[in-house]
């Protein structure tokens, strides 16, 4: 698997890993609206922007305006309506590639650890859309497991994110020729996973997972086997992990 065609799919299998934090949040995922021949709104203050009808489009001064707001206020009210506004344009390809470009899709990522949880919906939601795009796809795997490795350092969220149901190319993120910091990110999610399982003593009496839940993918041969290979890797971080971890396997 390789190219921007394999990045999509891999992308496309941590979005659907990461279906237990929809769930935890409670969210329904935004409805994304077609792209459609609409008018650019002239420059205003960056508050402003945040009132305005979902059907107005941004322009790239307008886009960098909220992405400021975003990053210099810590108003929770404030916040979610920027990124209510962020993800309403991020439903059109062309503020896809703008948002990337001027680094929103970390900014937009960071907020996914708020401790308000409209803030960390209206964060996933904005998210959800802009992983249309295949060249954002690759930098938002990324900011999804920085959310599910917080949530697996949780005994109490393990249960919930082992029966998320996950397509069979969330695998893939276990790879050697995976970047180093998702390689490093995936295996302290195992790790963090069976250390929760064993706090909450479920490594004697393991609840019922169905197939294709995080759960069989994790604990599955093919993902013990993909570890147990990690072990030859080049990178001498990413071998001390997995010494770490193969006891467990």
């Amino acid at each position: 698997m390789g190219g921007p065609r394999g990045a999509g799919w891999v992308a496309a299998g941590l979005l659907l890993g990461a279906g237990a934090c929809y769930c935890i949040y409670r969210l329904t995922g935004g409805r994304r609206r077609g792209d459609r021949e609409l008018g650019i709104r002239p420059s205003k203050p960056a508050e402003d922007l945040t009132v305005g009808s979902y059907d107005d489009v941004l322009n790239a001064e307008q886009l960098q305006k909220l992405l400021y707001l975003l990053e210099s206020t810590e108003d929770p009210v404030i916040i979610e309506r920027a990124l209510i506004t962020l993800g309403n344009n991020a439903a059109f390809s062309v503020n896809q590639a703008i948002i990337r470009e001027l680094g929103g899709i970390p900014i937009v990522g960071n907020k996914i650890n708020h401790s308000n949880q409209s803030v960390k919906e209206k964060a996933l939601n904005a998210l959800n859309n802009l992983s249309v795009n295949v060249e954002n796809q690759i930098k938002i795997k990324v900011q999804v497991l920085k959310l599910l490795l917080n949530l697996s350092e949780n005994p109490a969220m393990t249960e919930g994110l082992l029966r998320a149901q996950v397509d069979s190319s969330f695998l893939s993120l276990y790879d050697s020729h995976v970047a180093k910091e998702i390689l490093l990110r995936v295996l302290t999610l195992f790790q963090n996973i069976n250390n929760c399982l064993k706090i909450e003593g479920h490594l004697a009496v393991q609840p019922t997972f169905t197939e294709g839940s995080l759960f069989f993918l994790l604990h599955g041969e093919e993902c013990a086997q993909k570890i147990r290979a990690l072990v030859d890797h080049h990178d001498a971080e990413v071998k001390e992990k997995v010494v770490t971890i193969i006891p467990k396997v």
